[in-house]
């Protein structure tokens, strides 16, 4: 806006000068992309029982992310680790081969995912055919997805994934450390961690000029409540290579998220969000900790005349795995902790035990990652 004071009464100028003032700059127009991340999404035995209709024929998940899915739809992208396969047909089964109905799949994008990641210890559960039905099932679903890929060719066309929100171009990259010793059949392919390829894919993505780059990496020890150094130093890999921020799965509970610094070849420095593991969004697992997870949310701001994002706000969402027993029927649920402990109604036939579990969980999980937890 462009006005000559000279021309105008004293009046129309302090009218003019404080139009001017009160005028937000476009230049300082900012863009905000929301992204929340959830934990490994499990499919043990009971589980499936428990989503059973009619015996070895129908499926309901919906109860499972009833109480999640407002978190999930309040963000632009809800990412999830799917640690299991989609076979299409049974038998269905828990560990150590997971592989569930495609009735989960629809339940998840219902619930509010946009984005499932496929690269994990279990992606070969159902063989080459199990891949390509798992892929299958995610895309008439309606997801983006990466990690697994029918073939190479696809892999070539489709990897990166680059996704496109709200004015955003966002690489997303993701990686297994194996596959439990099953061999992936040819021609699917399952992303290894593997720091030659890892670089070249940073390379791709960084020629395809995204505005952010996001790694999720299937690593770590299980049940390990840090990070081990192997992860240290594959995350600075990763960040020195290109990735803007690192989110992790496998341990199956949550590992410290903070921001790394690394020294950058020409000497600079660069900073990235690091989560090291998310813990179980939902399971059966009954080992210490493994009870819960995070649901990570972060904020991505894009100011009008600079290409590249900040980080803005960013922190956690503990997540707690209840299952309600009634008439004789379990049912899992994904619970966010802050929600029930503000509203108790909310879930008011929750046993007293369980929620002493719940409540002990979040202590726990509080203390750990400190105060960036944000209420939902």
């Amino acid at each position: 806006m462009n006005i000559n004071l000279r021309h105008l009464s004293p009046i129309s100028a302090l009218i003019a000068i404080f139009v001017l003032l009160a005028t937000p700059s476009l230049s300082a127009q900012t863009d905000t992309l929301r992204l929340i991340f959830a934990g490994d999404i499990m499919g043990h035995t009971p589980q499936i029982k428990s989503a059973e209709v009619v015996p070895n024929k129908t499926y309901n998940y919906e109860p499972c992310f009833r109480y999640v899915k407002p978190l999930l739809e309040q963000a632009d992208l809800a990412i999830g680790n799917l640690e299991l396969t989609l076979p299409g047909k049974g038998p269905y089964t828990g560990y150590p081969m997971f592989r569930s109905p495609d009735a989960l799949a629809e339940a998840l994008k219902n619930a509010g995912f946009d984005i499932l990641v496929t690269a994990n210890n279990h992606s070969n559960d159902a063989r080459g055919a199990g891949v390509t039905n798992t892929i299958e099932t995610l895309r008439k679903n309606g997801f983006q997805h990466t990690g697994t890929f029918r073939n190479q060719r696809e892999r070539d066309a489709y990897y990166p994934l680059m996704v496109y929100k709200d004015g955003f171009k966002i690489a997303i990259l993701n990686y297994t450390y194996g596959t439990n010793g099953i061999p992936t059949e040819a021609p699917t392919i399952v992303n290894l961690i593997d720091t030659v390829q890892i670089r070249k894919d940073l390379d791709e993505a960084l020629a395809r000029k995204p505005h952010y780059i996001i790694a999720i990496m299937h690593w770590g020890l299980e049940y390990q409540l840090t990070e081990n150094a192997e992860q240290r130093t594959l995350a600075r890999f990763i960040i020195r290579h290109g990735a803007d921020m690192i989110i992790g799965a496998h341990p199956h509970v949550v590992q410290p998220a903070r921001v790394e610094s690394v020294k950058m070849p020409d000497g600079s420095t660069k900073e990235a969000l690091v989560v090291y593991s998310l813990g179980n969004f939902i399971s059966n697992q009954r080992q210490a900790h493994t009870d819960g997870g995070l649901l990570y949310q972060v904020e991505l701001l894009k100011t009008k005349g600079n290409p590249k994002p900040r980080l803005g706000t960013h922190g956690y969402i503990p997540i707690w795995r209840y299952m309600h027993q009634a008439g004789g029927k379990t049912t899992y649920y994904a619970l966010p902790i802050a929600r029930l402990e503000a509203n108790p109604q909310l879930f008011k036939d929750m046993a007293a035990t369980a929620k002493q579990n719940m409540l002990s969980f979040a202590q726990n999980l509080r203390k750990r990652l400190g105060p960036a937890e944000l209420k939902p």
